[in-house]
């Protein structure tokens, strides 16, 4: 089916005459009924009833109206937002939880773009939004971890989301806490360590599932909880009440993490980060560029990336 033909039909309609919508679209007239008669063909039905007095819609002509005026309104929509543009806008949307990396690649994803005009959006959100994001085109990539917890929870959502999962790499959990706080004198810190501080997490939003917690050991029991929404937040509040989190170690200077230490957490664990995508999505260049990208800091941090042939996850 091509949208040529729908305004095909849209105009014999109108008109109640083959003969009419063919001088209105300068076809011959055999030329349109072919047109039509393909489109039905592949609908499997008859939409126009002929006969001397004209051309008319059969009842499932009707309803197939209905859905092809949809179609062509949209159509007209899209006209008429891009075909006076003679260079469409770059655009490229990310959703993911609050990591650096993924901050410091879309900065330098922003300084390689040549153009005069673009729409680039990095949602860091909750993790349900990551999904709902993905799954509604609303972002074309999105960024979280997975471990022992997690995995077989998020995997199941995956599929509900026809969503592909693909490891970037595994990190060991690591506490992330103010650099003027007693605990960065340790080489390593314990849960019992940790037992006298506030302990910070990203909220949830209304599905507060500690599934879809950012921090590994979301079920303990803590005795101070502080729950916030931004990166921003959080390191004030590590530096000024000597809060702590845990994630994936990785800190950067470059975006004003200096005052941040992070501890190696002694706990029997591992966090495995990676990308989403919608399975029927093909990449655009530019989010296959982001992603490169992505993989060249998270090598300058030390890491090795996961073969992605080897350690595919749908």
């Amino acid at each position: 089916m091509r949208i040529q033909q729908l305004e095909y039909l849209e105009t014999i309609v109108k008109t109640g005459s083959f003969n009419e919508a063919a001088k209105q679209l300068y076809l011959t007239q055999p030329s349109l009924s072919n047109a039509i008669k393909e489109l039905e063909s592949e609908m499997g039905i008859q939409i126009l009833l002929r006969s001397k007095l004209g051309v008319t819609l059969t009842d499932e002509g009707r309803e197939f109206m209905i859905y092809a005026r949809q179609v062509l309104d949209q159509v007209q929509l899209l006209k008429g937002r891009y075909e006076k543009s003679p260079v469409r806008k770059q655009a490229f949307s990310v959703s993911a939880q609050h990591y650096a990396f993924v901050v410091h690649a879309f900065v330098e994803l922003i300084k390689t773009v040549s153009a005069d005009e673009y729409q680039f959006t990095l949602r860091e959100t909750e993790t349900e939004n990551i999904l709902t994001d993905l799954s509604s085109f609303k972002s074309e990539i999105g960024i979280l971890y997975l471990n022992n917890f997690n995995r077989r929870v998020l995997e199941k959502l995956f599929k509900e989301y026809d969503l592909e999962f693909t490891p970037l790499f595994k990190a060991l959990p690591h506490v992330f806490v103010g650099r003027q706080n007693p605990l960065t004198k340790k080489k390593r810190v314990t849960l019992a360590d940790l037992a006298d501080y506030p302990y910070l997490s990203y909220e949830q939003g209304d599905n507060n599932s500690f599934y879809f917690s950012e921090e590994i050991l979301s079920t303990l029991d803590r005795k101070k909880n502080i729950k916030v929404s931004d990166r921003a937040t959080i390191f004030n509040l590590m530096v000024g009440l000597n809060g702590y989190t845990i994630s994936s170690g990785i800190i950067s200077n470059k975006l004003n993490d200096d005052k941040i230490v992070a501890i190696p957490l002694d706990v029997d664990d591992s966090m495995t980060l990676g990308w989403l995508k919608h399975s029927q999505l093909e990449l655009s260049p530019i989010a296959k560029n982001y992603l490169e990208m992505l993989k060249e800091h998270i090598r300058g941090y030390g890491f090795d990336i996961i073969d992605e042939k080897t350690d595919h996850t749908n």
